[in-house]
């Protein structure tokens, strides 16, 4: 008689952890939600106020108009005064 194994996928396909999108966008919200969060507390503690002010709100407008290239821009026009 032959045994059947199965593969750590279809383990978690018959769990339907997957399959389950609702779950899924849940987590990987709370987890870009905090990174984000991490990544604010980050620039506030290494640029001064005004900087970090100009950095948080360049990235929240990226996120909005999904253009990553605006923030970009704010952080090489910061990098370049402070040269």
């Amino acid at each position: 008689m032959l045994r059947k194994t199965r593969s750590i996928l279809d383990e978690l396909d018959s769990l339907r952890l997957v399959k389950d999108k609702h779950s899924l966008v849940e987590s990987k919200a709370s987890h870009l939600i905090q990174g984000t969060i991490n990544l604010i507390n980050f620039i506030k503690e290494n640029y001064d106020a005004e900087q970090a002010d100009e950095l948080e709100r360049r990235l929240i407008n990226s996120i909005r108009s999904q253009d990553s290239s605006k923030f970009s821009r704010g952080l090489k026009r910061i990098t370049n005064e402070s040269k």
